[in-house]
């Protein structure tokens, strides 16, 4: 931060200080992190970065809220109705709920949030002039902005197309936050820069690309389970270090108070290869990991109507299967991730989701049932098998060249192409190339969402299907998973979608992503969630 920087901020601290004389017992604090890249916009509509959730999280609220069972919970809808069709939900909202204070309400004074400001700000998001990246939410859901409506203030309706069951889950998606039609019309497109929202902290300052702060909402409507209004915190700052080794110093010097994961370049001087804490750092600050909603894996494109895949041995089913069996993933994990993550042998749904299963069965490391299998699809030994590219990204790189070797040893030859991130994902949305390493994060906790990958109708263009795979029974099932309304049954109709996907090996499955979030001893009260979702509000920082 530069020197008007860092001065500025050091005022806002002070004016807030001197101005609230509401202080909890535990003292003034301010909480500091760092988000490794740049926010675009702060607006919701537009909250497609991790960063930008993390923030937005602070700053707005939903109908609902995830809780670290991944479970939805009420938030400004205290409670809501679901129609026998599935068709009709009513939310009733709370009536305490006002949007943080800004010169465009009237005095000034924030006002109170009601349904007609959720019938805005979900047409808003399927508005095409908005042209929100969070679109898809209620693109295919609904018919129109005329789906949205408020009988009264405290009564909002959504009704749906056709039933779908994990409609909660994906309400819970930061997208869904609420926002006052008359700021966000009065900004217009600065509204990316001047959030007003209903959260646990206000937006104060953002010098993009250097700082931002957030400070406390004294008015916030929630409490503790002993009835003290939340937040604990005074302020939120973030800083913008894009090093990561700058990042983890800071973090050691005490200047950050978390730091999210810990990059390869020294994860070794942090962790042993069975994951503990080295006894340099032992005791130093607070390591949490838990199972994190991320498929880490190797898309193959099978789409056999493209000229592309037509030219490849990738669309024989066994020599993609081979490639499942040609690699030891348990080693993979153990020296290149520090056993930070569950060795893919199940299925793409991860560990840790709400529809993950042990008995769906996937790929263990026989390099022997691998070479079989070439054998069987024509190419013993990899004989006449012509050279594979696998594209990646730098980050990515030794683990991917580990997989080179793996499948170099049955005889499967690659040549791993090293791209830009931005241009990988161009590539693979336009089907232009068979073979790369993909991640794929949860939106909404259901596993409904990473199923959708391999349903037909969401090829390229229409969605992120980007295998190009097509299989009838996996889309009868997966369109009958819209009618049941039974959690128990409908997992059980993801395992079997699940374990066709892994027979079909459209994807290799590397492993199940772990969240690795670091601490320092006096933080407490966070939150630890397979969505790696930053929740701040219940947090404390002793002296």
């Amino acid at each position: 931060m530069n020197k008007w920087g860092l001065l500025l901020f050091s005022v806002l601290i002070i004016q807030f200080c001197a101005c609230h004389n509401t202080a909890p017992d535990f003292g003034r604090t301010v909480f500091n992190i760092n988000l490794e890249e740049g926010l675009t916009s702060l607006d919701p509509a537009f909250c497609r970065n991790h960063y930008t959730i993390w923030m937005d999280n602070q700053v707005f609220n939903g109908l609902v809220q995830i809780n670290d069972s991944l479970k939805a919970i009420p938030c400004i809808a205290k409670s809501w109705d679901i129609s026998a069709d599935g068709l009709l939900y009513t939310f009733h909202l709370r009536n305490d709920v006002y949007f943080h204070d800004d010169p465009h309400f009237a005095g000034g004074i924030g006002r109170k949030a009601v349904a007609s400001d959720f019938v805005y700000s979900f047409g808003r998001l399927i508005d095409p002039k908005v042209a929100s990246s969070g679109s898809w939410i209620f693109s295919d859901k609904v018919e129109s902005k005329n789906s949205f409506t408020a009988p009264n203030d405290s009564t909002f309706n959504i009704r749906l197309k056709q039933p779908f069951a994990p409609f909660l889950s994906m309400l819970t998606a930061q997208y869904c936050s609420v926002v006052p039609k008359e700021v966000v019309e009065f900004y217009g497109k600065d509204f990316r820069s001047h959030p007003i929202g209903t959260g646990p902290f206000k937006f104060k300052y953002w010098k993009e690309g250097e700082v931002l702060v957030l400070l406390k909402n004294e008015k916030y409507w929630e409490k503790d389970s002993q009835g003290n209004h939340l937040p604990y915190l005074d302020a939120v700052k973030a800083s913008f270090i894009a090093d990561k080794q700058t990042s983890f110093l800071e973090f050691i010097k005490k200047e950050l108070d978390f730091l999210n994961d810990i990059d390869g370049s020294y994860r070794d001087d942090i962790l042993t290869k069975s994951g503990k804490v080295t006894q340099k750092y032992k005791g130093k600050f607070v390591l949490n990991t838990a199972p994190y909603l991320n498929t880490m894996y190797l898309g193959i494109l099978v789409d056999t109507n493209l000229t592309i895949v037509k030219k490849s041995p990738l669309k024989i089913l066994k020599v993609r299967q081979a490639i499942n069996y040609a690699i030891d993933r348990q080693k993979m994990m153990k020296y290149l991730r520090n056993s930070m993550g569950t060795p893919g042998y199940e299925g793409f749904i991860p560990e840790g989701m709400p529809g993950f299963s042990k008995n769906v069965k996937g790929y263990t490391y026989d390099p022997e049932k691998a070479r079989q299998l070439l054998a069987e699809a024509g190419f013993p030994d990899g004989k006449n098998l012509p050279e594979i590219s696998l594209a990646t990204t730098v980050g990515y790189r030794s683990l991917i060249e580990y997989v080179q070797g793996q499948l170099d040893r049955i005889g499967i030859k690659t040549n791993v192409e090293i791209t830009q991130g931005a241009s990988l994902r161009e590539l693979v949305s336009k089907n232009g190339i068979n073979f790369f390493y993909g991640q794929w994060i949860a939106d909404y906790p259901d596993g409904e969402n990473y199923l959708s990958v391999f349903y037909s109708k969401n090829k390229i263009p229409y969605g992120p299907n980007y295998t190009g795979f097509n299989n009838k029974k996996f889309d009868a099932l997966f369109e009958q998973t819209y009618h049941e309304k039974n959690d128990a049954a409908r997992y059980a109709l993801y395992q079997q979608m699940d374990g066709l996907v892994m027979e079909q090996s459209p994807v290799v499955v590397l492993y199940y992503d772990k969240l690795v979030n670091l601490y320092q001893n006096n933080i407490s009260g966070y939150s630890l969630n397979g969505q790696n979702l930053l929740v701040l509000k219940r947090v404390k920082k002793a002296p």
